[in-house]
């Protein structure tokens, strides 16, 4: 299974990515990447929930009929099972491992120089490296010093999405993780580009020079939100045995008891998802920072640009990351008006959600 954007061109015309928001798809006829139909479909909250262990898809059911709606509107009339329905599939960042590895030396045979690359993972990943699918890519070679880039996921967390495609009557071809996607799109003559791709739950942000990797940090958001949000989640099992009991509270007290719990609950949890958001957005704004900062020191030259892949929008994205007084840059989509053909569209789907199938599918 090929994770990276190598060898684009054999790719198919069609790419569909899974996020934990939904599902898009697009197709384009041409390794260009003029994007010729582009479809959204939505997804349950929760039947999505990517990370590293089995249980990404929560939902089989869901998330297959929103990859079948996506996919059947983009694969154009006339295509029967098995022709015309192999598809690349874009992954959460969340699902995958992405690293770059230094070697004195590496095998140029693949097969030669995957086992070195597992073997080399195995200190790195939080799962195992000998089932885990694994794939590589030579960033650079010279002075005796190459630098790959690995990508790696649990076996069974890619059954699961490749599972939701097969699922959808299609074929599963190659699959990327979602920033690497959105990589692939960008013109490697152009100017060295600073990219964050932020979706529920996660931010990752990323440099490339001339299609060189210099960085990849992707950040779980909601691991510092987990327990607070947890803490009130109920009204009090005591308060309505107690209720229950003979002799216990009056009827009529302890259903204004639990009413007056259940709204406090409620304001709680409207308060704890308020703080959450506000911790998540200084998460992202510092994760931007220091991705700039990154930028300047190693590049020896400030970004001028912040490119936005993913679901939050750039308009947003530069409002919440100035609040945080991170600011110096323009921030833009990667996917602009012009990658899509007239009446490519169908439904409304932010440019921001398009930038991993485009990328999946230029070369």
């Amino acid at each position: 299974m090929n994770f990276l954007p190598t060898s684009l061109g054999t790719r198919p015309r069609l790419a569909v990515e899974v996020r934990a928001e939904g599902v898009v798809a697009a197709r384009a006829e041409n390794a260009a990447a003029l994007l010729t139909a582009v479809a959204k479909a939505d997804v349950a909250r929760q039947a999505v929930v990517p990370g590293l262990k089995a249980g990404n898809i929560t939902n089989r059911t869901a998330v297959a009929a929103a990859v079948r709606s996506a996919l059947d509107q983009v694969s154009g009339k006339g295509s029967e099972r098995g022709v015309g329905r192999d598809v690349t599939i874009v992954i959460p960042d969340g699902a995958v491992r992405v690293l770059l590895l230094d070697f004195d030396q590496l095998p140029s045979k693949p097969a030669e120089a995957l086992p070195v690359v597992r073997f080399r993972l195995k200190k790195l990943l939080p799962f195992d490296a000998d089932t885990a699918a694994v794939s590589y890519q030579v960033m650079s070679n010279e002075r005796g010093a190459v630098r790959v880039l690995a990508v790696a996921t649990p076996r069974d967390v890619l059954d699961e999405y490749e599972g939701v495609v097969t699922a959808a009557g299609y074929l599963p071809g190659a699959v990327l993780p979602s920033t690497l996607a959105a990589l692939a799109g960008l013109d490697t003559a152009e100017a060295p580009a600073l990219v964050v791709n932020v979706g529920s739950g996660w931010v990752t942000t990323a440099i490339v020079q001339r299609g060189i990797l210099l960085l990849h940090r992707s950040l779980d958001l909601n691991a510092n939100a987990e327990d607070a949000q947890g803490t009130y989640n109920s009204v009090p099992q005591t308060m309505v045995d107690e209720a229950l009991q003979p002799g216990g509270y009056d009827r009529f007290d302890a259903e204004a008891s639990i009413q007056s719990s259940v709204v406090e609950q409620a304001e709680m949890r409207e308060m704890m998802t308020a703080v959450n958001a506000e911790a998540a957005s200084d998460e992202v704004a510092q994760a931007v920072s220091v991705a700039a900062a990154y930028f300047e020191d190693t590049l020896r030259v400030s970004p001028e640009n912040l490119l936005v892949a993913g679901t939050m929008g750039a308009e947003r994205l530069a409002s919440m990351v100035q609040s945080n007084g991170v600011d110096g840059f323009q921030v833009q989509e990667i996917v602009d008006p012009g990658m899509m053909q007239a009446g490519a569209m169908m439904g409304t789907v932010p440019r921001g959600w398009l930038a991993g199938v485009r990328g999946a599918l230029k070369s």
